[in-house]
């Protein structure tokens, strides 16, 4: 096991403990190990671990996976549209994390308009994926929920989070953001499915 899945386990195990113990002397134990953890994952990350620490203890109840959505949208000619990241300048699917009071399908329909100014429709679930701490660039355990969507209105166009917005063929796109290629391609499945459908 890698540092970082096992600091992802560990911090889990310390915060929920933290959440539900009623005996001081546990309290203790759970507060010592999330110091211990803030301390090697500052080191893993380069951040002071008192900045961690402050971040592990923003989240309250019963620590669960990130989940995020993501919109696949293509065109009449089965190439996907992506948004060009500015923070990591690697392309991805429309997504982000699905906010509080918000199903991952009204996420998906959000991050689509959002980053690329389109109006879109869940028409189908394509997967749920999960990343594991370590894959990549992840930190937590991530559930990535993946939609097949058509365009129902808006203007194709950029924003803040991105340098470019453009379909592409999935075997051109020359950088990819952690995993997306996968989506992608599950998502093209997918839609290919649905075009040879009666």
């Amino acid at each position: 096991m890698g540092i970082l899945p096992l600091l992802d386990e560990l911090q889990t195990i310390a915060r929920n403990g933290l959440a539900y113990t009623t005996n001081p002397y546990d309290r203790e134990r759970y507060e010592h190990l999330l110091e211990l953890v803030s301390r090697y994952y500052g080191a893993a990350l380069d951040l002071p671990p008192r900045e961690v620490r402050l971040r592990l203890s923003d989240e309250l109840g019963y620590i669960t996976p990130k989940v995020g959505a993501e919109a696949a949208v293509f065109d009449a000619e089965g190439r996907i549209l992506l948004v060009l990241r500015a923070d990591d300048e690697l392309w991805c699917l429309p997504c982000g994390w699905v906010g509080p009071n918000e199903s991952p399908a009204a996420a998906a329909i959000r991050e689509a308009r959002e980053e690329t100014g389109l109006d879109v429709h869940p028409l189908q679930l394509v997967d749920v994926f999960t990343r594991i701490p370590g894959v990549d660039d992840t930190v937590h355990t991530l559930i990535s929920v993946v939609y097949l969507c058509t365009i129902v209105g808006g203007a194709l166009r950029g924003s803040h989070e991105s340098l470019d917005v453009q379909y592409w063929l999935i075997d051109d796109v020359p950088v990819w953001h952690s995993q997306h290629r996968r989506y992608a391609r599950a998502a093209h499945a997918c839609w290919l499915a649905r075009q040879s459908s009666p």
